[in-house]
């Protein structure tokens, strides 16, 4: 059985348990060889060689007492050696929040207050049913073939460049079909449409990755690909479901009963060559 986030009601667990799973899908996507993962006493990172601000993570954990500036001047040169053209740098609490936005906006990093509203809902008040249309199905990736498509559908929605899939690929074949990944794919008509992913750690039950094709938006896809796992999820004694909504996907959620919990606010940076 596993060691769930029982009572909805509690905010700061929840808010906290927001921000675990979502450090924590970085770090399980770490042991692919193509990521590399360092942990260190006041930095933490994953990086993918994505350009994407969500697939490459910088964690502050703390700030040393003298030679801050040096710290992120070797991070921020390390990253740009690797060829990196974007990522996302976020502090964890008890890291003073003037003091590192004093010094990341020094070395060029822009400050995103509300890069995404941290949201939850209760599973247990979740509807039975979430198909749109019998047209629509909603699968399981379970091997490499299902996550190319799964990559490639992403990648459209999101607006990755079709040259990074095979980057994406690579580190994702070792995670997400396995625990505590599902990876769903949304099928119209038998056509890939749609995404989404479950990952389920620091006792709750986290939604990544939820993406429709352009053409195939507004029927429902993007509610009904979002709630597949979470009821999933609910089979398996999970309590809560969290995700990070963007704009786009806000209403949706809201509407699916989801609660905002906060802001997630996190710093971004890219490479000279991206701006």
């Amino acid at each position: 059985m596993q060691n769930t986030l029982r009572n909805f009601s509690e905010t700061n667990a929840v808010k906290t348990a927001i921000k675990a799973n979502w450090q924590n899908y970085h770090y399980c996507l770490g042991h692919a060889p193509s990521v590399e993962l360092s942990v260190g006493r006041y930095l933490t990172w994953l990086i993918t060689n994505m350009p994407d601000h969500f697939m490459n993570l910088v964690v502050c954990t703390g700030l040393p007492e003298e030679g801050i500036e040096v710290l992120i001047d070797d991070a921020l040169t390390h990253f740009r050696n690797l060829n990196i053209k974007k990522l996302s740098w976020l502090a964890e609490e008890g890291v003073p929040a003037e003091e590192m936005k004093r010094h990341l906006t020094a070395h060029g990093l822009t400050f995103r207050e509300s890069f995404a509203t941290e949201m939850a809902i209760d599973l247990n008040v979740l509807p039975q049913e979430y198909l749109p249309s019998k047209e629509l199905e909603i699968i399981l990736v379970d091997d490499e073939k299902m996550l190319r498509q799964w990559i490639h559908v992403a990648s459209i929605g999101f607006g990755v460049p079709a040259e990074a899939e095979d980057i994406w690929f690579e580190f994702f074949s070792y995670a997400a079909c396995s625990s505590p990944f599902q990876t769903y794919l949304a099928l119209l008509n038998g056509n890939p449409v749609g995404t989404s992913q479950l990952f389920t750690s620091a006792g709750v039950a986290g939604i990544y990755n939820v993406t429709c094709i352009p053409e195939a938006r507004g029927r429902g896809i993007g509610a009904a690909v979002t709630l597949a796992p979470l009821l999933d999820a609910r089979t398996m004694d999970y309590h809560v479901g969290i995700l990070q909504a963007s704009s786009m996907g806000y209403r949706v959620y809201q509407r699916l009963g989801f609660q905002d919990y906060g802001k997630l606010s996190v710093y971004l940076w890219e490479s000279e060559r991206e701006r």
